[in-house]
């Protein structure tokens, strides 16, 4: 007899969310535990330096959470509603808007909130737990071991399902011995190192491409966040999350063509001192801020695990690699995802079988609603930090569309199939050569669309499907590699 029907594996927002999800789907009859390698005074924090992230969040995906598991988020989970998301050119000179309306949330606040919530619904906590793997029984998942930081004494608790909400570096995943089909590391290219400070500031001099209370700014810039981009994501007129992300091979490379020796902290201090609208800034020492204010942490820009299932064993949030391919958001894929595990793990429950053909569905489930259009954004990714500076200011200005600003603004691959064949001048090569890795990403993003609508039904066409698109992403990603050179 297991301890508990369902384990979720890290106390973090994507695994509270699916925790809930689970106890709304099954009528609050599923025993569940979730467990958590923080104390219970700091819930579900990411490393010592707090929760380090952009705070940001689309309308879109809390409506889809609180539609369906009547989760509702406010104040002061909520700090500061924003219009929408401004991605500025390197000249400035264009912005396009995407993500629609959304909000900034407090970090360190909505963990205590959603495990007072999850408490309220029954939910068991076990906390200051450091994981070290999982338990099998042949080719079952069946329970998880570590070691009680409280007591220095081992720590095992069995369960029908384990949910791995443990972070991007899951050692659960690493250590996975029941799937071939999971990938187990990630690609270091596919990870960005970020930083960012939370901080009050006085208004220095009004300039809304640098500092907008109604807008979430990113800056594209290779010198300043080389692979990645600066953001300036507002909490109230005189407060900000100001941070940016970078990727280590192109920092690198940025460094040696400006004879420089930068890492993250000294980037993001050159950035923060470069705002002009922000003057004299001051970490911010509220007290639902003053263990989160500053911080470094990596997040994955990549496709998720193109397998998320094995017998007994599904994975959610940062361990299944789900933020955002284009910008690194991770809230709202989790909370998407967690939703639609929570219904997944009730099936599976109820139908008492808990092997990875019963669990597949999760796979095809969130493809449907999400996964679908992220190995494209991938590839686009790849061929934007391929561009320089003068490159994006281009492409940006000339090449893109009105449909291609919509299919952005809903998070999609911008269609640039039509360019060249509508008249358009470009001049000289440097152009073409966008024009051209632009047209080619566009052509490879619509069949990689289509290639995802025909994810196996079950495991047993996944090998044949999967090796298909690693072939189709590495040629794709030597292609655009070559458009850099």
């Amino acid at each position: 007899m297991a301890d508990y029907d369902v384990i979720v594996a890290g106390g973090g927002l994507a695994g509270t969310i699916t925790a809930q999800a689970i106890s709304h789907y099954t009528n609050q009859n599923a025993k569940i535990l979730v467990v958590d390698r923080n104390t219970e005074f700091l819930p579900g924090r990411k490393s010592l330096a707090g929760w380090v992230c952009g705070d940001a969040c689309s309308k879109e995906a809390v409506d889809f959470m609180a539609n369906r598991i009547k989760v509702q988020w406010s104040r002061p989970e909520i700090e500061h509603d924003v219009k929408g998301v401004m991605a500025f050119s390197p000249d400035k000179e264009t912005a396009i808007p995407f993500d629609g309306a959304g909000y900034m949330l407090n970090r360190q606040k909505l963990p205590e909130i959603q495990n007072e919530r999850c408490k309220k619904a029954g939910i068991d906590f076990e906390y200051e737990i450091n994981l070290t793997g999982l338990i099998y029984d042949g080719q079952q998942v069946v329970g998880v071991q570590g070691l009680d930081n409280k007591t220095k004494q081992p720590f095992k608790k069995t369960a029908k399902i384990v949910i791995d909400a443990t972070g991007v570096t899951s050692m659960l995943r690493n250590g996975l011995q029941n799937s071939t089909k999971v990938e187990k590391r990630i690609d270091r290219r596919d990870l960005e190192s970020t930083g960012r400070y939370i901080m009050y500031f006085e208004p220095g001099q009004k300039d809304l491409t640098e500092f907008d209370p109604d807008y979430c700014i990113i800056h594209l810039d290779q010198d300043i966040a080389p692979g990645g981009y600066g953001w300036v994501f507002p909490k109230a007129e005189n407060k900000v999350n100001i941070g940016l992300g970078v990727e280590k091979s192109l920092l690198e490379r940025r460094n040696k063509r400006l004879g420089k020796k930068d890492n993250v902290e000294s980037l993001m201090k050159e950035y923060l001192n470069r705002n002009a609208a922000i003057k004299n800034p001051k970490l911010s020492e509220d007290p639902e801020d003053i263990n989160n204010n500053s911080g470094i942490f990596q997040v994955s820009v990549r496709r998720q695990n193109d397998c998320m299932v094995s017998g007994g064993y599904m994975m959610v949030g940062d361990s299944a690699w789900m933020p955002k391919p284009i910008d690194a958001g991770g809230i709202g894929p989790a909370l998407i995802a967690g939703t639609i595990l929570g219904n997944n793990v009730a099936q599976a429950l109820e139908a008492n079988d808990v092997s990875e053909a019963s669990l597949w569905q999760y796979n095809l489930d969130f493809i449907k609603e999400y996964g679908y259009k992220t190995a494209g954004l991938e590839l686009f990714r790849r061929l934007v930090q391929q561009m320089t500076n003068e490159q994006i200011s281009y492409g940006m200005k000339h090449f893109l569309g009105n449909l291609d600003v919509e299919s952005i603004s809903k998070g999609e691959h911008p269609d640039f199939s039509g360019l060249g064949k509508i008249g358009m001048i470009i001049r000289g090569a440097m152009n073409k050569t966008v024009a051209d890795g632009l047209r080619y990403t566009s052509k490879e993003n619509q069949w990689l669309v289509e290639h995802y609508n025909n994810y196996p039904k079950d495991p047993s066409g996944f090998d044949e499907w999967n090796k298909t698109l690693h072939q189709r992403m590495d040629a794709a990603f030597a292609k655009v590699e070559a458009f850099g050179k």
